[in-house]
């Protein structure tokens, strides 16, 4: 084809680039090459070739390069922890240049364990020993691979649930070793329905707690304390999968969530949770409980595999230090739980007052989000856009500087101010405005 003879060489584009954005002259060729494969498609179904549109591209790839993908968003959606954002947004810490003394004991001068940085603030917090491991999936494969694999796990039906992404608890028991014993019905499970399925292979007694879903009308399960009781009697251990890793109580907030210490009041011998929901810290899993079991699970060849990383355990450290200072202000996510409607509602009119006459202020609702909490949700006050096409103007404000999540209700653009930040303000007024 003609056409085809008109596109550049390699050399022709790159004696044209003004800026090759500090590459080397591999990877710019390598974007070059990728640029003319794309014109050279194109002219086969048809298109023209307009040369300096390629040296143009090539351009705009290399730029593109040294954008970082991950960046700071205004969330602006009300959502406290949104999974597609983060979820738990992170604490302010400054993250260790260099080496550092991770798995060294300077006390010591020798070989020291990751865990050390952390577990004296969760036995403080929790009253129990605990490990870290990559998020709480991978504690509940962990923990049932080492209590129970090849042995039986008794779980109800009404708790085999699946959370984001597709993550499965009986696909992830299975992938395990553990064997299935499913009790009960969806919607009751009794003591005695545990009592009837344990036998010489029983293992485990399974309980996973409902954060993201919830069974309302003729429904029943036994008390966690029972359950314990069941275990001591039986001596099975008795593991609960707490989901949203809860620590400060929440209830004068209105929402109304279990407490780790709950759980261990009711005596159970093993838990796991979350870290980066209601805690309020990075993506982490946590398990905690009886001193010799936590060391058996630690011990499991498959720990090492699951291990969090020294930013992880940096972000966390900060996080519990400031729990156990209940310093809630210095934690995002409890920030924003904490913030009462009559701050939102100054937050709200001052995003208002900069926006003009296209804005109004009225009163709304927030849901927590992160799998937690489904039926339960925050009053919050929000900024609502009157905009002539609502679906152009939000996806402006996402490709803004910084960019901005917000939410669509009835053809208008709604900015919850529930989890926009003080310091954040100014710039959202900026994006809001260019787009």
């Amino acid at each position: 084809m003609d056409a085809l003879k008109q596109l550049p060489s390699v050399d022709q584009v790159l004696q044209n680039l003004s800026d090759t954005c500090g590459f080397p002259h591999q990877v710019v060729v390598e974007e070059i090459r990728a640029v003319l494969a794309e014109q050279r498609e194109s002219v086969k179904a048809g298109g023209t070739v307009f040369q300096p549109a390629i040296t143009q591209l090539v351009q705009a790839r290399l730029r593109a390069l040294t954008q970082q993908s991950l960046r700071h968003v205004i969330n602006a959606t009300g959502v406290v922890l949104h999974t597609n954002l983060g979820r738990a947004p992170l604490i302010a810490f400054q993250p260790l240049a260099g080496y550092s003394n991770l798995e060294y004991d300077l006390n010591a001068g020798k070989r020291g364990k990751r865990d050390m940085h952390t577990s004296h603030l969760l036995e403080r917090l929790i009253r129990r020993p605990a490990i870290l491991v990559n998020n709480n999936a991978a504690a509940v494969f962990l923990v049932l691979h080492e209590m129970a694999a090849g042995h039986e796990v008794i779980v109800s039906r009404g708790e085999l649930i699946e959370i984001g992404d597709g993550f499965r608890i009986p696909e992830i028991m299975s992938r395990s070793g553990a064997v299935l014993r499913e009790v009960g019905t969806t919607n009751r499970t009794s003591l005695a329905d545990y009592v009837d399925a344990i036998n010489a292979n029983t293992r485990l007694i399974l309980r996973v707690h409902p954060s993201n879903f919830r069974v309302t009308g003729f429904t029943a399960r036994p008390s966690l304390k029972e359950l314990a009781e069941l275990g001591r009697d039986k001596s099975i251990p008795v593991y609960e999968d707490l989901g949203s890793g809860c620590l400060a109580d929440l209830r004068p907030q209105g929402i109304d969530e279990p407490l780790v210490s709950q759980s261990i009041a009711a005596g159970v011998n093993l838990l796991s949770f979350s870290c980066d929901k209601l805690l309020g810290g990075p993506q982490t899993g946590i398990i905690a409980g009886d001193a010799d079991l936590v060391a058996r699970v630690r011990r499991n060849p498959m720990y090492r595999a699951f291990r969090v990383d020294k930013l992880i355990i940096q972000a966390l450290e900060a996080t519990l230090l400031a729990l156990l200072r209940q310093d809630w202000p210095s934690i995002p996510a409890l920030r924003m739980i904490f913030t009462s409607p009559d701050e939102l509602k100054q937050r709200a009119e001052r995003v208002c007052a900069a926006l003009g006459s296209n804005a109004v202020v009225r009163q709304s609702e927030s849901p927590i989000g992160g799998g937690s909490t489904p039926d339960q949700l925050l009053p919050t006050w929000v900024v609502e856009l009157t905009v002539p096409s609502p679906n152009a103007f939000e996806k402006r404000l996402r490709g803004a500087e910084p960019p901005v999540i917000a939410r669509i209700e009835k053809d208008k653009i709604v900015l919850d101010m529930r989890t926009v930040a003080d310091e954040e303000i100014a710039a959202l007024v900026s994006s809001a405005k260019a787009s």
